[in-house]
């Protein structure tokens, strides 16, 4: 039996990951049977050389090798390609043709994507895995096959059998054993032999110096989530040795060329959102729209009670928690304290009737509502938005840190900060 060793070398295998020995060894075991084997793993983690070993160690390795990626034939032509079809069986069969298990007779089939097949093609491909038969698209001959079947997938086939996308049979049929091939990310030690292979080799096809990482390049690339993988990798590193003047690549330098380097570095489970923390600005401008349209409403019904009772200490009393909403915390969960919403009333008070609107006459509503309205733009607002200033400057213009000084909710200071164009 060839070694492990011998068998990377053979294939162009780079690394010393016991997960990646593993694999390895178990195709080296199951090649020589004509057991189906299913590799499972991430996109980009190598998974076609697991077939391409089987096949070599195995006594087909004369025989046929043919690798189908069944994710990129349409539906409508997987079973022409696989099965093959007769002559007028569909418009534009204009003549007969073989399909790879026909042709593959004798030898290997690698069935890469392999969950990807419609569930038509998969009754047809366990049918052949039972007894190796098949039929062409259009004809009633039933043909016998020799193949060897490796298949590949890196989707959750357990999850699609569970959304009656994939047949349960089949599964079993294609997983006699199931070889995993690891994510990059979990091959740390492997990362940066990979990329020094690379690096080589494009500076052979593109005759010109090797590039290098110093000690930080490193470790931010055995830190990264490698999210495509070997491919990725291999990727970012031809994409350094033809763009990059300087040979000796920085952390800095790296960087430029990993994406979403602050979602991947490292890797951060996502936290529920906290109460208060609008980091959605259209979340925020909803909920101050919204919350606006109420406050319109409740001003317009205190105005008009105004109006009508042209007694400012008496509707005050009778609309103490409306103006306490108005001009106060309008979130129930930062409810402030007696003593600060006390200080913050002082401060922000509504003034008393003025001498001159007491002066008019009682039945002018009209007159005595706009004389309350003007006052009010002179002391409370004036009052309001020079203690907001002062607060955001104090703080540097924190909203958090100066909503707390004031006594009032950050989403209130918020929409003051609007109405003001602070």
């Amino acid at each position: 039996m060839e070694s492990i060793q011998a068998t990377k070398q053979r294939f162009g295998l780079i690394g010393d990951d016991p997960k990646l020995n593993r694999a390895i060894e178990k195709a080296i075991q199951v090649a020589p049977t004509d057991i189906s084997v299913l590799v499972t793993g991430e996109s980009g983690v190598g998974k076609e050389s697991i077939p391409k070993i089987i096949h070599s160690l195995s006594h087909r390795k004369h025989g046929k090798y043919i690798a189908v990626n069944c994710g990129a034939i349409p539906e409508g032509t997987i079973d022409s390609e696989l099965f093959g079809h007769e002559k007028g069986a569909f418009t534009g069969a204009t003549q007969t043709r073989n399909g790879y298990f026909e042709v593959a007779d004798g030898g290997t089939i690698f069935l890469d994507e392999v969950g990807e097949l419609p569930l038509p093609t998969q009754v047809r491909l366990l049918r052949v895995l039972e007894n190796g038969e098949f039929m062409k698209v259009g004809s009633s001959k039933v043909q016998k096959t020799n193949v060897r079947i490796v298949a590949a997938t890196n989707i959750d086939i357990q999850e699609s059998i569970k959304k009656e996308k994939f047949r349960e049979d089949l599964y079993y049929r294609l997983s006699t054993v199931d070889i995993h091939l690891p994510p990059l990310r979990e091959r740390k030690g492997d990362i940066h032999l990979l990329f020094r292979k690379f690096a080589s080799d494009f500076a052979l096809k593109y005759k010109m110096p090797t590039i290098k990482l110093d000690d930080e390049a490193v470790k931010l690339l055995e830190k990264y989530r490698w999210g495509g993988n070997i491919r990725q990798l291999r990727n970012i590193a031809e994409q350094i040795s033809v763009l990059e003047q300087e040979r000796v690549i920085t952390a800095e330098n790296l960087k430029e060329y990993l994406p979403d380097i602050g979602s991947n570095l490292p890797a951060v489970i996502a936290g529920k959102k906290k109460e208060g923390d609008f980091s959605n600005e259209r979340e925020i401008l909803y909920k101050v729209l919204f919350d606006m349209k109420n406050d319109l409403n409740d001003l317009k019904s205190l105005t008009l009670k105004l109006m009508e009772h042209g007694n400012t200490e008496k509707v005050r009393d009778e609309n103490e928690s409306l103006i306490n909403k108005i001009y106060g915390d309008e979130d129930e969960e930062d409810a402030e304290s007696e003593e600060l919403m006390a200080e913050k009333m002082e401060v922000l008070q509504i003034p008393q009737q003025s001498p001159k609107a007491a002066q008019k006459p009682e039945n002018d509503k009209y007159y005595f509502a706009e004389e309350i309205e003007e006052e009010e733009t002179l002391s409370l607002q004036d009052k309001e938005l020079e203690l907001i200033k002062k607060s955001l400057e104090r703080h540097n213009g924190k909203r958090k840190a100066a909503a707390e000084e004031l006594g009032i909710s950050e989403r209130t200071l918020y929409r003051k900060i609007k109405q003001y164009n602070l």
